[in-house]
């Protein structure tokens, strides 16, 4: 399980921004406390200014465990990852998910806005908040890719 103490952060482009704000009622439908980074529409903007701006916030300890969409995910999971200590993951199923969070550690999902649908993101959005860490054999290599 994630740590809750923490609101979620969330962050999108204009390509993932219905899907950011399904999520958003989503979670706070859950009971989860977010903190959304942006975008405010789906006027065309650069998915970087906000994913670094949640990189940001989850590295800083405004938010915890996070989720971020763009059309692809490839343009934001890009972006989170040039940050340290963030290990974001695209995630299109449920499986990929659940992987991320107990084999990765990742602490920012990232979805494809334009490739799933509203069902599939929600059980995404439960297997990342369920996901939990393994450790062990897992650690040794997220310990490895840190530069």
């Amino acid at each position: 399980m994630i740590d809750t103490t923490k609101p979620i952060g969330l962050a999108s482009d204009h390509a993932g921004y219905e899907m950011k704000e399904f999520v958003a009622g989503y979670l706070l439908g859950l009971g989860y406390a977010i903190k959304d980074y942006g975008c405010n529409s789906n006027e065309s903007i650069d998915y970087a200014d906000f994913g670094h701006a949640l990189a940001n916030g989850l590295t800083d300890g405004e938010v915890g465990h996070s989720f971020a969409f763009c059309g692809s995910a490839n343009g934001m999971a890009m972006t989170l990852n040039r940050h340290r200590g963030i290990r974001a993951a695209i995630c299109w199923k449920a499986e990929l998910a659940t992987l991320a969070r107990t084999h990765n550690d990742a602490n920012i999902c990232v979805i494809p806005g334009r490739f799933i649908d509203e069902v599939e993101c929600a059980k995404i959005v439960d297997a990342f908040l369920e996901g939990e860490f393994e450790g062990g054999r897992h650690q040794c290599r997220i310990e490895k890719i840190e530069l």
